[in-house]
């Protein structure tokens, strides 16, 4: 049976997207893209802010159309936002057939092989503090030079805009020696380039071994032969100890690269959002990180528009911007999601606003990037080749050569989220996945283009 699978959300839900396709094809099923060609469907949904929960629900209500005309066999939605809504879903898409949640994703075989061979309808719920563990029958959906590694579940930050300690439960770290083993199995598959991630990895082994051992996990994996760079994510600014960073400074195989979520430059709209940081700690912690290493990359996120924010929250933040200058940074306009205290609060900012808002915190960031960009011309940078660009007609150099465009990552730019390196005027062939040295001539906006160094 030929299954198609829609993976949506965060990169934690393509993991767990891995894991439900490789238990699958362990059990005879195969995969589609192919609406047409397939003769089951499963949704991994997300729910953690109105679009991506809007995005979830139309591929439902779509995929729930063939269900119905008896296109599909089986329909199955695990996820975020099954778990959020288990008995709306039902309730509102009868066609969904069985719901499974987020703890419960190794249940898919059973899932599917209830409806399609005993026509029976069943729903999967664990526990939502179920220990966490790696399941290592993965199949791979980014290509296979990168990948991620999940090493926790969870959240104990309780933020008060967001819903994920709800669908996800509290932090539970991933033993060490699992990860390992999964890691080695990763590079075994020719993965070179392994992301670190987990609701929020700087907490990781605190609940297993009594303190945090992210230094510890990640001196195992840079043992580990045939990763090139490692990158990590999500770190939470107040949670950063001075044993990360030594580890990040020395290892060579770490990307000199944090993704550090702020939200606010605002101390009163921090307090407000839960968080356990403010203004003054946040550029204390990127002098320090700055200074340990220069060639550090800083990506942040931000969210516009929080209740009771006013003109003057919005400047503190913009001022935390332009004097801090971060390599990459997100604004996302807040979304009021039920069940969290921030959609209780009084003064809701009306969506023209925090949309305006949104808008002139990226205009400021935008010339930060831009100019950061024209700075890096004439260096030189190792690059991973992520592929090659068609030439509508042939294109020849001075000695008769065919000529392309090589697209590409520095170890500044993580998949799917940042921007690329243009590789001009390439004679011959570069497989996607290797890494080679590029000399930069010239920015566009946010991406570099550069010359191969020819060795």
């Amino acid at each position: 049976m030929k299954i198609l699978f829609v993976s949506l959300g965060c990169d934690k839900n393509r993991v767990e997207s891995e894991y439900m396709l490789g238990l699958l094809a362990e059990h005879g099923y195969e995969f589609t893209d192919d609406e047409e060609a397939a003769e089951a469907a499963v949704i991994n949904t997300c729910c953690f802010i109105n679009d991506a929960k809007q995005e979830s629900i139309d591929t439902m209500i779509e995929l729930s159309e063939r269900r119905k005309k008896g296109q599909l066999k089986a329909l199955i939605v695990a996820g975020c936002l099954a778990q959020r809504y288990k008995e709306e879903i039902q309730k509102e898409i009868p066609e969904v057939d069985d719901v499974i949640g987020t703890t419960a994703f190794d249940k898919i075989v059973q899932a599917i092989d209830g409806v399609v061979k005993e026509n029976e309808k069943e729903n999967f719920f664990d526990d939502l503090d179920k220990e966490a563990h790696c399941v290592h029958e993965r199949v791979l959906t980014t290509g296979g030079n990168y990948s991620y590694l999940k090493i926790a579940e969870g959240c104990n930050k309780n933020c008060t805009y967001c819903i994920i300690p709800k669908v996800r439960g509290h932090y539970r770290s991933v033993p060490m020696e699992e990860l390992v083993t999964e890691a080695r199995d990763l590079a075994s598959k020719g993965v070179q380039e392994l992301i670190v991630v987990a609701q929020e990895t700087t907490l990781y082994g605190t609940d297993l071994y009594g303190k945090k051992m992210l230094h510890e996990l990640l001196k195992k994996l840079c043992e580990i032969e045939g990763f090139v760079w490692i990158r990590v994510m999500y770190l939470y600014p107040e949670e950063i100890y001075d044993e990360l960073i030594e580890v990040m400074k020395n290892e060579p195989k770490i990307c000199h690269y944090l993704d550090l979520p702020i939200q606010s430059g605002s101390d009163r709209i921090l307090r407000k959002m839960g968080r356990r940081t403010n203004n003054k700690e946040i550029r204390e912690l990127v002098a320090k990180l700055r200074e340990s290493m220069p060639d550090i990359v800083l990506r942040t996120t931000l969210i516009s528009g929080f209740p009771s924010e006013t003109e003057e929250d919005q400047l503190q933040t913009k001022k935390l911007i332009t004097d801090l200058k971060f390599d990459r940074l997100g604004v996302f306009t807040y979304s009021p999601e039920e069940n969290t205290v921030a959609a209780t609060m009084d003064e809701q900012v009306d969506e023209d606003v925090k949309e305006q808002r949104r808008d002139e915190l990226m205009e400021a960031q935008s010339k930060i990037a831009f100019e950061a960009a024209k700075s890096m011309v004439g260096k030189k940078l190792k690059c991973v080749i992520e592929g090659r660009i068609p030439n509508d007609e042939p294109v020849y150099d001075d000695e008769g050569r065919e000529i392309f465009t090589y697209v590409a990552r520095t170890y500044k730019d993580c998949p799917d989220i940042d921007g690329f390196m243009f590789i001009e005027n390439v004679p011959y062939d570069l497989l996607s996945g290797r890494f080679v040295d590029v000399l930069v001539t010239d920015s566009d906006e946010y991406d570099l283009i550069g010359e191969l160094i020819d060795d």
